[in-house]
């Protein structure tokens, strides 16, 4: 991490974590982020649910909720970016504060609930994003809405000229009876009739579900289920988790969901296990805890065909995204992988 980027991130430390974000936000629109541009190399080109990849680590949802930063994001070394989650109408989330920095933990925990500008903005900044980017959108549902599953298809109508991949996230403990889509008959339903909006479009696009790390192994083969049954593209495994098992920051009993270090474990066994549910039929993205390259590696031989991070970024700045891609690149070659593919799942035994 440079010097200045070092500094920065101090100063933001001193603020409450939500105006820093946003300033980080800004900080990217004003030009102030390294941009080393694509990391890319043969062993990290990737073909991942038929989207061609220079690399396999994302920004995962949640960053840049509102499509406000896609310039800069594209050139600080991430392979894809996913922004939202978007819902169809705005609205403001939940009270603040809802955003805790646990220090102490190399964790967040956020309620945030889904608050974001609604689908005709996010639509509209889009419709300007760099064409040599991979764009994805998080679809969410409006907290007060008579009909959850509609609000998915709805913002996938709007929104899908402008992506190259949409994600089903019924995965946030933000909005009340949200993860409640996660039952089989429920999440059936939800994701036929996306996938239905989805076949009306007149561009293929690749549909993910993104799931939650506390799930028992019979919802778990549930899910795994119902992801063959209905043909969704790739699980992003996992979103945050309700535990708060071994932390030390003081903010450890806020309500929400907790990000960070101490979601690695479990979100990665969640991982490997779904990995051997699917008997790799299915696309798998890893998500919870990378901080390092090795912890990005570990996710893939677990079973990950990609990864996808965030929280890290709050403690090690916005130029990890280059670092864990340059040092995952290292770690293929010291192994002897011609290309990342080879490595997924090698592993995934360790996790289960």
């Amino acid at each position: 991490m440079k010097l200045t980027e070092k500094l920065g991130l101090s100063a933001l430390h001193l603020l409450d974590p939500e105006t820093a974000h946003g300033l980080s936000i800004k900080a990217l629109k004003s030009g102030l982020a390294p941009v080393p541009g694509p990391v890319t190399s043969p062993r990290l080109c990737t073909r991942v649910a038929g989207l061609d990849l220079p690399n396999p680590v994302g920004l995962a949802a949640g960053f840049d909720k509102n499509a406000e930063a896609l310039g800069p994001l594209s050139r600080v070394g991430f392979g894809f970016i996913e922004v939202g989650a978007a819902t169809p109408r705005p609205q403001p989330g939940n009270p603040k504060p809802r955003l805790f920095r646990l220090t102490e933990d190399a964790a967040a925990i956020n309620r945030f609930g889904f608050n974001n500008e609604g689908m005709e903005i996010i639509s509209q900044r889009l419709a300007n994003r760099p064409s040599d980017a991979v764009i994805g959108l998080n679809l969410g549902a409006n907290k007060d809405s008579d009909d959850r599953p509609a609000d998915f298809s709805k913002v996938l109508l709007h929104c899908a000229k402008h992506l190259d991949f949409a994600t089903v996230n019924v995965s946030s403990p933000n909005t009340e009876k949200l993860r409640d889509l996660q039952g089989k008959a429920a999440l059936s339903a939800l994701l036929n009739n996306v996938i239905e909006t989805r076949d009306e479009l007149p561009r293929a696009l690749p549909i993910f579900l993104k799931i939650a790390p506390d799930l028992t192994d019979n919802e778990l083969q549930d899910i795994a289920d119902v992801a063959q049954e209905t043909g969704v593209d790739a699980v992003i495994a996992t979103n945050t988790t309700l535990s708060r098992d071994g932390l030390q920051s003081a903010h450890k009993h806020q309500a929400g969901g907790l990000s960070g270090a101490p979601l690695f474990e479990k979100s990665t066994r969640v991982l490997a296990r779904l990995s051997e549910l699917t008997e790799g039929n299915i696309p798998l993205i890893g998500v919870g805890g990378i901080s390092t390259a090795q912890q990005a590696y570990d996710k893939i031989c677990a079973g990950a065909s990609a990864v996808q991070f965030y929280t890290a970024m709050v403690f090690g700045g916005i130029s990890l995204a280059a670092e864990i891609a340059i040092g995952l690149d290292k770690l293929l070659e010291r192994d002897g992988f011609e290309n990342v593919e080879y490595a997924v799942g090698t592993k995934r035994k360790d996790w289960l």
